[in-house]
This record gives C-alpha cells, structure tokens and sequence, in this order.
C-alpha cells in the first residue's frame, strides 16, 4: 500500500490545528457532533506532528512552524496521565490552562503558515 503524499499529509496537520485552535465552545460542539472524545484532538494532533518533519523536508510546512508543534506536543506530554485524566474531559476545555496553552500555539502555527487561525473544521469520518 502507498503512503499518502505531502498534500495529504499537510491537510491532516492543518485539520489537527484548526480543531485544536478553535475556541473552546466551538470545540466541544465539534466533538458532540461527531460523538468522539475529548482526547482526539490531541491524538489527531499526534499523528499529525509525527509527519512535521517530514513536511519540512517536503516543503510543505515551513521550518519556523517546528518549534510551536513541539511546544504543542510537549504540554500534551505534560498533561498525560492518570493523575491528569480530569484535564481530559469537555468541561475542562475551557477552563485548563494547558488547553489554553495548546488553542495559542495551535493559533501562532497557522497565523504562521496561513495568515489566519478561525478557519471552518474539518468533517471526520468516524467507524464504530
């Protein structure tokens, strides 16, 4: 099976961004319509940043976009954990300060790479 090209793969980073930078209503209605977890957003991210590199290389993702992503991918590290699990909920959105951290970052990288953060999310497909 062929791996999916670089334009695929920036669309599932950009996609991954534009949930988690979306105001933290507009979140939650996002995961209610779509029936999935809070903790989607950040696992959609995971998959996402562990192609970053790989798009820099391509030239589909500038180089200045690396440091938010792992800063990204840092306070998810942070907030692992069954000590944490409450920070993981949907009321937790709103109110979390590592969610706030990761909305701004989320922001910073596409103003970056596309001059605007508020862009409409994406629609999932989900198998149950």
């Amino acid at each position: 099976m062929e791996s999916p090209g670089p334009s695929f793969r920036r669309r599932l980073l950009i996609e991954s961004l534009t949930v988690l930078a979306a105001d933290a209503s507009v979140q939650v209605s996002w995961l209610e319509k779509h029936r999935v977890v809070t903790d989607e957003i950040a696992l959609d991210f995971d998959h996402a940043f562990r192609m970053a590199e790989r798009l820099v290389e391509e030239g589909q993702v500038s180089q200045g976009a690396l440091p938010g992503l792992r800063e990204i991918d840092l306070v998810f590290s942070g907030m692992s954990g069954a000590e944490s699990a409450g920070r993981w909920a949907r009321t937790a959105l709103p109110t979390d300060a590592g969610w706030a951290q990761a909305r701004q970052l989320a922001r910073q990288v596409l103003v970056a790479e596309l001059g605007e953060w508020n862009l409409p999310l994406p629609e999932i497909d989900v198998i149950r």
